[in-house]
């Protein structure tokens, strides 16, 4: 599975100062370089190198200042790796390739070197804005088939943790989701109960969603006092 090249990719990434983080916007990895202008970089995934990740990666040009593909490399040489045309194709459009060895090892194939087509400046800010909006990396770049962990979801666990813990006014929530209003009024996915005026409490489905992801290690040390003037 393509998971598993995310972590020998992600520690390359690391290496070369990158702060990286997996399932941003439907890009395998995304990593940045804060600065004031920050420095954006996608990788995505696949088993093999073939048509399909280069041009998943042609899709992602506008995104970001640097494009990479990633790949295992092939046992027996035979793989798109060792094709000059290949190598060719992606030197071309300015794509970078990563080549994983069995051991993990990660090793440049082709350079990211060549100008790009001009930045979608909407998408690269999205991209920025929810990298910098999650938690830790909570998901692993490749995954498919499972909910994505969005820093949105992410605010809406923290709330299901609050209203676990007793709170139960959004703006007793505000130091770990400044939103929490909108995310308790939304209730965007059925996770909270309105029980009176501004107040909530934590539904069936919302007690599901955090046994399937605690949020202890996230949630505020010490608990908000309540705000309890009106």
């Amino acid at each position: 599975m393509e998971t598993s090249l995310y972590e020998p990719v992600k520690a390359f990434l690391e290496a070369a100062g990158y702060s990286v983080k997996g399932e941003i916007g439907g890009c395998d990895l995304v990593g940045i370089i804060e600065g004031e202008a920050p420095l954006l970089v996608v990788c995505e995934l696949k088993m093999s190198f073939n048509l399909e990740l280069v041009l998943q990666a042609v899709d992602r040009a506008s995104l970001a200042d640097e494009i990479w593909i990633a790949a295992r490399i092939s046992a027996k040489g035979r793989g798109r790796e060792a094709d000059p045309r290949f190598r060719n194709l992606c030197r071309r459009l300015g794509v970078g390739m990563l080549g994983i060895a069995e051991s993990g090892h990660v090793s440049v194939i082709v350079s990211a070197a060549a100008p790009l087509p001009r930045l979608n400046a909407k998408r690269r800010t999205r991209l920025v804005r929810e990298h910098r909006n999650r938690f830790g990396d909570p998901v692993k770049g490749g995954s498919t088939r499972t909910p994505i962990m969005t820093a949105y979801r992410q605010r809406a666990l923290l709330c299901a943790e609050g209203l676990s813990r007793g709170l139960s006014r959004p703006r007793d929530m505000k130091a770990f989701a400044p939103d929490a209003g909108r995310i308790l009024l939304d209730n965007v996915y059925g996770w909270f109960e309105r029980t009176g005026k501004g107040t909530y409490a934590l539904g069936a489905e919302g007690a599901r969603a955090l046994e399937r992801w605690p949020q202890d290690a996230l949630f505020p040390s010490e608990k908000p006092a309540p705000d309890s003037s009106e």
